[in-house]
């Protein structure tokens, strides 16, 4: 199947599957006589596995991880965990922070009289 196929089978926008083709996340694609790319069902297989896994919040480098992990059948399960652990302990931490940053903006924004007189909080805090 050509590009636009393997995109709409997989979800995988176009640009995307070409750059993860250049960063080797996927093999380069067959070549037809035309030049046009050709995937076969099992790249959009591994398209899908990529898209899941970005989806959950997975960098590239982990993904090159997984991909390896999930093609080995000998691996231990033991090491998919702990990825998946330290990316939800990782998720966990920034949560937290936007939480924190969420709430300090919220703080500011009740202490701001939100009227037509100029003076504001917002602005004294970020400024300090």
């Amino acid at each position: 199947m050509n590009i636009g196929a393997a995109s709409d089978a997989s979800g995988v926008s176009q640009r995307m599957i070409r750059h993860y083709e250049k960063i080797g996340l996927i093999p380069s694609a067959a070549r037809r006589d035309s030049g046009y790319r050709d995937y076969s069902d099992a790249d959009v297989h591994r398209l899908r596995f990529i898209a899941n896994a970005r989806d959950l919040g997975f960098p590239i480098e982990e993904i090159r991880k997984l991909l390896d992990l999930w093609s080995d059948r000998a691996r231990a399960s033991a090491e998919v965990k702990a990825l998946a652990e330290s990316r939800a302990a990782d998720l966990g931490r920034k949560a937290d922070a936007l939480n924190a940053m969420r709430a300090a903006l919220m703080d500011l924004a009740r202490s701001c009289h939100g009227n037509n007189r100029p003076e504001c909080p917002i602005l004294t805090h970020l400024a300090s």
